[in-house]
Order: C-alpha cells, then sequence, then structure tokens
C-alpha cells in the first residue's frame, strides 16, 4: 500500500505504488499504451460523466504519469497533481485554466524571462492581460487587483534574481480578496513547500530539479485543494457555471464527491484533454527516477552552492554576489522563513568587465556545461542577458534582476573541489 509518510525521503520512494498487481514487478512499468479497455458500457459512461476516476486516454491520463503524479502531490502537500509536457505548459494550464479573454492576473516581475514572454505577449492576444508588479512589498498586489483578477503568480526562488517571494504574505492578501496564489516551485522543491504558507497551487518545470539528470522535459501542476472556489463563484465563473466543452459540468458540483480536486479535474479534462500537451509515459519514468534521489541531491546541491558563494565573494574580479544566504534584512527573513534546509544551488555574480568579461568567463570554462537549464546533477553556467532573457528589453531585464554582467550558475553535486577549480582558472581569463 501506498506511504503515508510526511517525510520527502519516503515520500519520493514509495508514494502512489507499491508493486504492479499483476507482476508484482518493484518498478512503476512503463505503460506505453494511448487507450485502454473498459469494463463494460456503464464502467466507460462512469469515467466520461466522472462518477469514477479511471484510464480513458494518455492524452488525459497515463498509469506511469498517475505514480508520478501521487508523488508530486505527497511531496507538495496537494490533494491532487497533473503531469505536463513542458514547465512553459504548466504556466499556462496554471493561469488558462480560471481565466480567460478579458481577465487579469497579478504577476511577480521576479520570473524567468520565458515565463515573463508568455504571460506580456503570447496571454495578451488571448485577451488575458498579465499585471506585473514588484513583489518587494506584497501589498502591491492587493493595489493591481480588480474584481476581473482571477490568480496571482509568483516563483518561490525566482530565476534569475534570487529574492525569494513573499508566499504567506501574498496569500493572505489573496485570501482576504478571493484570489488564489500560484506558485512556480522550481528552483526549490523539496526546500519549500508553498501549498503549507497558503498558495493554492504548486507547480514545477520537472525539466529541472524533479528530473535532475537534463533527459526530459515536463512540468507538473499540483492543487493544494484549500481555496473554496464556491465562495468566490462571481469571481471564478469557470468553476462554478456550466461548462460546455463538457456536456454542462459544473465543476465545483461534478466532482464535490471525489474531494476539493475541482480546479486540477478541470485542467485535465479541459485543458490537458483539448490543447494536448501531455507528459509521456517514459518520460513520466524517468522523471519517476528522479525523485528517488531528489533528496539526496537538494542536499548536495545546497551544501556546494555555499561554498562556492564563499570562494566567488572573496574573487577581485567579482563585483557583486546573488545568493539568499548572502541577503540581509527582509529578503533574508523570506529566505530563512521558506527554505528550509538550505538556500538552493543559484548563485548569480556581475564581473568588473561587463559583457564582454561574461562572455569570457563562459567560453573559458573546462567542466561546467553552458546550456540553457537549470537542476542538472552536472553544474551548468550561463550569460541571461544574451540567451535566456535575450527576448526581453533592457528595462524588463533590469525587472528581473538581469544585467550585461550578470552570470547565472547552477551548480551540481560533483566535488565542490572541482567546481571551485573550474571557476578559478575561468576567472583568470575574463
Amino acid at each position: 500500500m501506498a506511504t503515508t509518510s510526511k517525510n520527502p525521503e519516503t515520500i519520493v520512494l514509495h508514494a502512489g505504488y507499491r508493486s504492479d498487481p499483476t507482476t508484482t514487478a518493484v518498478a512503476v512499468p512503463i505503460y506505453q499504451t494511448t487507450s485502454y479497455q473498459f469494463h463494460s458500457t456503464e464502467h466507460a459512461g462512469n469515467l466520461f460523466a466522472l462518477k469514477e476516476l479511471g484510464n480513458i486516454y494518455t492524452r488525459i491520463m497515463n498509469p506511469t504519469q498517475a505514480v508520478f503524479e501521487e508523488r508530486m502531490a505527497a511531496l507538495e502537500g496537494g490533494v491532487g497533481a497533473l503531469a505536463l509536457a513542458s514547465g512553459q505548459a504548466a504556466s499556462l494550464f496554471a493561469v488558462q485554466n480560471i481565466c480567460h479573454a478579458g481577465d487579469n492576473f497579478v504577476c511577480s516581475t521576479d520570473i524567468y524571462g520565458g515565463s515573463w514572454n508568455l504571460f506580456a505577449n503570447t496571454f495578451k492576444t488571448m485577451g488575458i492581460e498579465c499585471r506585473f508588479v514588484d513583489p518587494v512589498d506584497p501589498a502591491n498586489f492587493r493595489r493591481a487587483t480588480d474584481e476581473r483578477t482571477r490568480c496571482y503568480y509568483g516563483e518561490t526562488l525566482p530565476n534569475p534574481k534570487l529574492a525569494v517571494f513573499p508566499i504567506a504574505e501574498v496569500a493572505k492578501i489573496g485570501r482576504e480578496l478571493g484570489v488564489p496564489l500560484i506558485m512556480d516551485n522550481t528552483a526549490a522543491p523539496v526546500l519549500c513547500q508553498p501549498i503549507k504558507h497558503g498558495a493554492t497551487v504548486s507547480m514545477h518545470s520537472t525539466t529541472k530539479y524533479i528530473g535532475g539528470h537534463g533527459t526530459s522535459i515536463g512540468g507538473v501542476l499540483v492543487d493544494g485543494g484549500n481555496f473554496d472556489w464556491e465562495k468566490h463563484a462571481k469571481r471564478f465563473p469557470m468553476l462554478n457555471t456550466p461548462d460546455p466543452s463538457y456536456h454542462g459540468a459544473v465543476w465545483t458540483q461534478a466532482v464535490k464527491p471525489l474531494g476539493p480536486i475541482a480546479y486540477i479535474i478541470k485542467a485535465r479534462v479541459t485543458l490537458l484533454r483539448d490543447i494536448g500537451a501531455a507528459m509521456s509515459p517514459f518520460n513520466a519514468f524517468l522523471f519517476i527516477q528522479g525523485l528517488e534521489t531528489l533528496v539526496l541531491r537538494m542536499r548536495q546541491h545546497c551544501g556546494n552552492a555555499i561554498a562556492v558563494t564563499e570562494y566567488l565573494v572573496k574573487h577581485p574580479k567579482i563585483t557583486r554576489v546573488i545568493f539568499p544566504g548572502l541577503q540581509s534584512g527582509e529578503l533574508r527573513r523570506r529566505a530563512d522563513a521558506y527554505l528550509a534546509g538550505g538556500y538552493g544551488a543559484l548563485i548569480g555574480f556581475e564581473l568588473k568587465g561587463g559583457r564582454d568579461a561574461g562572455r569570457a568567463f563562459i567560453d573559458a570554462l573546462k567542466m561546467l556545461y553552458h546550456v540553457a537549464n537549470i537542476g542538472d546533477a552536472r553544474s551548468l553556467a550561463i550569460h541571461p542577458a544574451t540567451t535566456t532573457h535575450s527576448q526581453l528589453s533592457p528595462e524588463e531585464q533590469s525587472q528581473t534582476g538581469v544585467s550585461d554582467a550578470y552570470v547565472r550558475l547552477s551548480i551540481g553535486i560533483e566535488h565542490v573541489d572541482d567546481i571551485i577549480a573550474d571557476l578559478d582558472q575561468a576567472l583568470a581569463k575574463a
């Protein structure tokens, strides 16, 4: 039977699966199938009517995905999860599930460049307005809210600014106004449970730390089951009025016997069904493998990052190091309040020589990989201004924490002496 443990080390190994009922295999099988045999016409009808949950078609659900989803829900402290084809799909679904044309949502300026572009430009073509505010003052979210605001959005450990988001403070404002908080927890798995601090939805690009090996693209949404959608029915018509795309189902009523899962079920049976951003069973299998060592890897990531930070702050060519463990005042309070057991594995720094020095440093690296990713077991480096944030205007780059001189490191789990040795030789050429 599935574990009842609340400890992440146990959850990632045991939640949602014990053994295959037919073969008794201990490893989760890859159910590489498109569809599933119904027991009877009554069984099929019950599945489509949501009278019971089960497999219909792999674009919507799959047994391998289901184990991964259950483990992620348990890890994040939620009531249900939805595996998706990418982190970008997860960001899209998280908002679009409750926003339609004419609506708006309020988003932190401290977010990943790809999310910024999705929210500022692609959502605009759908008629959904993103209102960016600086999270340094949580009250900015209240000021930007009106009757058409459907959610708030932030990143726990925003990449690349690395200033921890005020989760409980913004969640409290949202509860007062009837607005749920969606948190991108990609850079802080295990370290933070946003739902525990009041967030309604937690999401990840599983491509990063969850997978950990740079082999698969994926994303996941986790529903906290802690928001009263019915109480705020006027603000959320998509969950509280008949949905013509699913034979008039009213989601808060249709799934009530199954638990507080209206949000995540709607995302699965409407958005995933219609858009088709499904995670492949094979990728779900690989993410399950990644989960099994996630807690151990995060400890090593965080320990290495602290050692690298201590090296960087003493280097004469570096003018500034950006890392939660170096911050003071309110930013440090948030880092200590929301990150348990470490400050993450992302480090930013600025070089005296600006953009040219940053490029020279990147080109001189021998062990660290120059790739557009974070969260691999191996250490990575990139110059965001010319890569991940290059689509943003200079003003937008500044708002997200990117300067011409900024270099971002994603510290891996190699021996820390080897990481520092490679940084040292590359800095000598910057």
